[in-house]
């Protein structure tokens, strides 16, 4: 696990639009994880657009994007969802599932997506990359303040 964050970088969101997709399931932790991502985002001023979408769990996180993507408005987006291991290796099965669909939609539409899913072993470990001082959140916010910067350069 890496805990050493990239140095952030102060960039204004204003004219950027940003799309975010929820997951409910592990409600209070995607919450807090929402919260935080857009405390970040609105840090430097206010973007342009911020579009926020709730779906029920992670693995129906890439089709909401997949939605948002087709739309053509927005200059990142970003998804969110929690993934605790439970008795089984599901948590596996979904978290590796999202995490290539949310990368082939990244090539298709040439568009950057975040992939905020966050995916541990226990409870302990989600609370701390969420809510603790790893504050995955934060880190989500800033790559999408970040990519939505340097597609703004290069489309």
């Amino acid at each position: 696990m890496s805990i050493d964050s990239p140095s952030t970088l102060a960039i204004d969101p204003s004219p950027f639009a940003f799309g975010i997709v929820c997951a409910r399931f592990n409600e209070s932790l995607t919450q807090s994880l929402l919260d935080r991502v857009k405390t970040v985002l609105r840090e430097q001023g206010e973007p342009a657009e911020l579009v926020i979408e709730r779906v029920p769990g992670s693995h129906e996180v890439p089709a909401g994007l997949s939605l948002l993507a087709e739309s053509g408005r927005f200059s990142c987006l970003i998804g969110l969802g929690v993934v605790i291991k439970g008795s089984t290796s599901h948590h596996h099965l979904v978290a590796e599932s999202a995490g290539h669909a949310i990368q082939s939609l990244v090539i298709r539409h040439t568009l950057p997506i975040i992939n905020g899913i966050v995916v541990t072993d226990n409870l302990a470990t989600a609370e701390e990359r969420i809510t603790g001082s790893l504050d995955r959140g934060r880190e989500f916010a800033q790559a999408a303040l970040e990519m939505a910067q340097f597609r703004q350069k290069w489309i």
